[in-house]
């Protein structure tokens, strides 16, 4: 019994002195970055963008599309989201892919503002105290509203509302719920799913986009036959 307990205390210690190690890199990273540009600096590069789409000026339709793709839990968790993550390990285990990440809209949202050029694993890191330092400053709104502004779509847009004008010719607005969930899909893989390029993948994708709908409730499953089929 004596043995168990100094095993347990053994690796409590490592577990401890782990996590206090990457949470130390992870936040002196973040903070790197912030001495090159401040987070509001960085968003308010993005709301003062000519083309910027104001929460108001999204359809519903498109909000949904992209809540129920990207993170159908978003209003209901923080930063980060532990069950999308234990989720997303174990579709991946199960299929033996890599197709899902767990990443949270505001984790994106922090990978878009403060991490996008970067591509190592320290960008993790720190991209999570990014997301918290989002979710203390911002609405979930405001979020959802910065992420749809700061990504891109492939063609060449880097916003929804250049992205609506230039897939379909019309202001975000009035997207109908096909062009919604085709626009949606695309910033996953722009290079793949965008319509322009690779059009039987970006329905293919749509598709995805529709079935996620249906599952978490936003729209029945004759709505999505209406389109796809």
């Amino acid at each position: 019994m004596k043995l168990f307990r100094k095993i347990l205390i053994i690796l409590l210690i490592i577990f401890i002195v782990g996590f206090s190690f990457v949470f130390i890199i992870g936040f002196s990273y973040y903070s790197k970055a912030l001495k090159e540009k401040p987070l509001l600096t960085r968003v308010e590069e993005i709301t003062n963008k000519e083309h910027y789409t104001s929460f108001e000026e999204l359809p519903e339709v498109y909000v949904n599309s992209v809540i129920a793709v990207e993170d159908h839990r978003y209003y209901k968790h923080g930063a980060i989201d532990p069950i999308g993550i234990a989720r997303a390990f174990y579709t991946n285990i199960r299929d033996g892919e890599f197709d899902e990440g767990g990443s949270t809209i505001t984790q994106q949202v922090a990978k878009n503002l403060v991490f996008s050029q970067d591509k190592n694993i320290l960008r993790k890191l720190g991209e999570i105290f990014a997301a918290y330092d989002l979710e203390r400053n911002y609405s979930k709104d405001e979020i959802l509203t910065i992420y749809v502004n700061s990504s891109y779509f492939g063609d060449g847009y880097y916003c929804i509302y250049d992205a609506s004008m230039g897939y379909f010719n019309k202001e975000p607005k009035d997207l109908t719920l096909s062009e919604a969930s085709m626009l949606a899909g695309i910033p996953n893989a722009p290079s793949v799913y965008s319509p322009s390029v690779n059009p039987d993948l970006s329905k293919k994708r749509q598709k995805h986009v529709l079935s996620k709908m249906v599952q978490y409730g936003y729209i029945t499953q004759q709505e999505a036959n209406e389109i796809v089929d």
